[in-house]
């Protein structure tokens, strides 16, 4: 999974007390998963109905739900792990045991396959924005 992530957010000093479960981890690369899903959140709601991450599902660091509303109005329930994301389910924070669906790398991917609508949005989007950067150009010159 890719995030873009702000370098002047990040601390620049973590002290870890002896006691502390994650000095182990220190100077690793440690996804957390929540940290994740809401950025993926963030960054595909434009293109679909409606898109959060479960509060009634567990999550924790190496795992998180996100339920979406393609815009065609069919609900899932996505599974989010190091492997990717999945569908897990037909309904808000649902989980149906079982489930066989194929991971996808990006949630990009994912929609693309789930949603026709998702692929217009978000061809639309980018069209606009190449628009505005041709504008801007224009502009200057």
């Amino acid at each position: 999974m890719e995030v873009d992530c702000n370098p002047m957010e990040l601390p620049i000093n973590i002290n870890y007390d002896e006691d502390d479960e994650l000095r182990d981890f220190e100077g690793t690369d440690v996804k957390d998963m929540r940290l994740e899903a809401e950025a993926i959140v963030n960054d595909v709601l434009f293109a679909v109905g409606n898109m959060f991450v479960s509060k009634n599902l567990p999550c924790a660091e190496d795992m998180a739900y996100i339920n979406v509303e393609i815009k065609e109005g069919t609900r899932y329930c996505l599974e989010l792990t190091e492997a990717g994301l999945r569908v897990v389910g037909n309904a808000f924070d649902r989980v149906d045991e079982g489930s066989q669906n194929q991971y996808h790398e990006t949630v990009y991917s994912m929609l693309d396959s789930l949603s026709p609508a998702y692929r217009d949005a978000f061809g639309n989007a980018l069209l606009r924005r190449l628009e505005a950067l041709k504008s801007e150009r224009q502009s200057d010159s």
